[in-house]
């Protein structure tokens, strides 16, 4: 599951086998992917849980705390239930598939996404497949993304779990295939939980393929980014 840039700590190897334990004591003839030890079990029973023990591995080496701990269960082609936990922070997104909420101190508050910050979290870690369209650094220097938000990078999934929160107001990145990402499933589970507008960069659904991911706090939000995700594409296609 690791990329040539990446890296596991003992906290990734460990945090995966306490996930693993629990999941394979509650739900043996479940699959499981998992970031570290890749995938377990047959998955017969159309389950399969999506984990990933540490988004954030960097920032975490680094003394830096922000990082996320995401468990997602997909079952069939939809993830049902998931959890984005921020261990520093003791708080726990979950969402059960019709709502999102976040656990902090023994007590469950509901998300609603808001756009009032102005936040925007751009994903600047590679690889960049869908460069020639969209390169997030050419976003950050966009005068028109100026004049609208204010970037933020923080370089873990918990960014799109923010954005269920209301914390952020929209998250984008590049990559393949995000909705089976042990990175992203969770997080984009509780934005689609919470009401957010969730596609790809080419503003089609996840489920139709399309790469990169646009999660925003409203249709308003949305729009303005693929605005300018556009125009990053028109530029590279002139002679």
């Amino acid at each position: 599951m690791k990329t040539g840039g990446d890296f596991a700590t003992a906290a990734d190897v460990e945090a995966e086998q306490a996930i693993l334990d629990v999941l394979r004591a509650a739900r043996p003839d479940d699959a499981v992917v998992a970031e570290e030890s890749g995938r377990t079990g047959t998955g017969d029973n159309g389950r399969t849980w999506l984990v990933d023990p540490l988004c954030g591995t960097l920032n975490f080496a680094a003394r830096t705390m922000l990082a996320s701990v995401n468990v997602a269960l997909r079952t069939g082609p939809d993830v049902t239930v998931a959890a984005s936990a921020d261990p520093f922070a003791d708080e726990v997104f979950w969402t059960d598939g019709t709502a999102a909420y976040v656990r902090g101190a023994g007590t469950d508050a509901r998300l609603f996404p808001s756009a009032e910050s102005t936040l925007v979290d751009l994903n600047l870690d590679p690889p960049f497949p869908n460069r020639d369209v969209f390169l997030a650094a050419r976003m950050l220097a966009d005068e028109g993304f100026q004049e609208q938000f204010r970037p933020r990078v923080v370089s873990t999934s918990l960014a799109v779990a923010w954005v269920a929160a209301g914390r952020r107001a929209a998250y984008v990145t590049d990559r393949h295939d995000l909705r089976n990402s042990v990175h992203f499933a969770a997080g984009i589970a509780l934005c689609q939980a919470a009401g957010c507008v969730v596609t790809g960069l080419d503003g089609q659904p996840l489920h139709a393929g399309g790469d990169g991911l646009v999660a925003a706090a409203d249709e308003r939000t949305h729009a303005a980014l693929l605005t300018l995700i556009r125009k990053q594409g028109s530029r590279s296609t002139r002679p």
